[in-house]
């Protein structure tokens, strides 16, 4: 396992599911400091499976080497970095689907005023 206090982290491979023992030597964190982390940060909720086993996805693992980042080489506490992650949260799916439709509709417009009637 790599220092917790470098910052070179191996790439993440294109799978779409990470065991927790993957995401560990991934992020070079050990799987209890995961399970704690899932308690800590609610943006962090892998997939649960068959006999409560964790499937983290990508964006997890990205958001799993960031918490890393902001706790072991930025210094900040739990508290601090939950709040810093706050600030940077994309917004809800449903703001940009909203979005994404009204910009459909207004395709879909233009098309139909180009058939005519």
């Amino acid at each position: 396992m790599l220092d917790p206090s470098s910052d070179e982290l191996p790439p993440i491979p294109g799978k779409r599911y990470f065991t927790i023992g993957e995401v560990g030597q991934l992020c070079s964190v050990k799987p209890h400091v995961l399970r704690y982390w899932e308690q800590e940060f609610p943006q962090l909720q892998p997939v649960k499976r068959r006999g409560n086993r964790r499937y983290y996805q990508r964006h997890e693992v990205e958001l799993i080497r960031t918490i890393r980042k902001l706790l072991y080489i930025q210094g900040y506490t739990i508290s601090g970095a939950c709040n810093q992650l706050k600030g940077r949260e994309p917004k809800r799916a449903g703001a940009s689907g909203d979005k994404a439709a009204a910009q459909l509709v207004d395709e879909l417009q233009e098309i139909s005023a180009l058939l005519g009637p």
